[in-house]
């Protein structure tokens, strides 16, 4: 039932977020300047006024091509390279093998040495370009804070925002990958205090890897939603200040 179960949540993210950035519309809140992560950052012609926190580099965008393009590429790849996903993906949706005292169903193994499970070899690649998109989005959440005239501002949708944040941070800073770029190397930790107190934090967080694995699959899908269902207009955003 554990297989079935993560497959379906896995399942579900994909179609959803599939769904959701060839929509290219509702992702955007101008009053509250709230942008869904999954079209952060928007740097085309084609987004909404105000979605483009960082310019418009590129012109018009066909119709076909998701205006999340920038980023979504890169969170996607480091979450299918992911420890945590790669274990999930194996034994929830190709069975190789479901459980560890499961019979390997497929009669040859390769290893992740040919197209296209190589690609999981680049993770710590997809972590350093995945901590610039993390910084985007706390940059976008920190304008969330601002209402209608510019001034200060909270709604839930800021928290809900906030919340995710939380989440991806954890999720991105206990990584395998940043554990190692923190003292992986190192021979001497006494040599290098800092490091070393970094690293101890980041191993700290590395033992919930899963739990901010999942937990943050579930706030980027709501935070998306929410703001899609207020730029959508299907209600209202809950103001706390201005």
């Amino acid at each position: 039932m554990q297989p079935v179960g993560i497959a379906a949540i896995l399942l579900f993210f994909i179609v959803y977020s599939t769904i959701r950035i060839f929509m290219a519309k509702w992702y955007y809140v101008e009053d509250y300047h709230y942008l869904t992560p999954l079209y952060s950052p928007c740097m085309t012609d084609s987004c909404v006024p105000g979605s483009s926190h960082f310019g418009t580099p590129f012109g018009e965008f066909p119709y076909f091509l998701p205006l999340g393009i920038v980023a979504f590429p890169i969170v996607a790849g480091f979450r299918v390279t992911c420890y945590y996903y790669r274990k999930a993906g194996y034994r929830s949706l190709w069975a190789s093998p479901p459980a560890c005292a499961v019979t390997e169903p497929h009669r040859k193994y390769t290893g992740e040495t040919r197209l296209p499970l190589f690609v999981m070899n680049w993770h710590r690649y997809f972590f350093y370009l995945a901590f610039v998109i993390l910084l985007i989005n706390i940059y976008d959440a920190i304008l969330a804070f601002r209402g209608p005239d510019g001034a200060f501002g909270i709604g839930l949708g800021t928290l809900i925002i906030l919340v995710n944040i939380v989440a991806l941070a954890g999720y991105t800073l206990s990584c395998h990958a940043c554990r190692h770029v923190m003292g992986g190397r190192l021979k001497h930790f006494s040599r290098n205090p800092l490091r070393y107190r970094f690293w101890t934090l980041v191993s700290k967080l590395n033992v919930r890897h899963g739990t901010f694995a999942m937990v943050s699959l579930f706030t980027v899908l709501f935070t998306d939603f929410y703001i899609m269902a207020v730029s959508a207009g299907w209600f209202t955003d809950l103001r706390f200040i201005n």
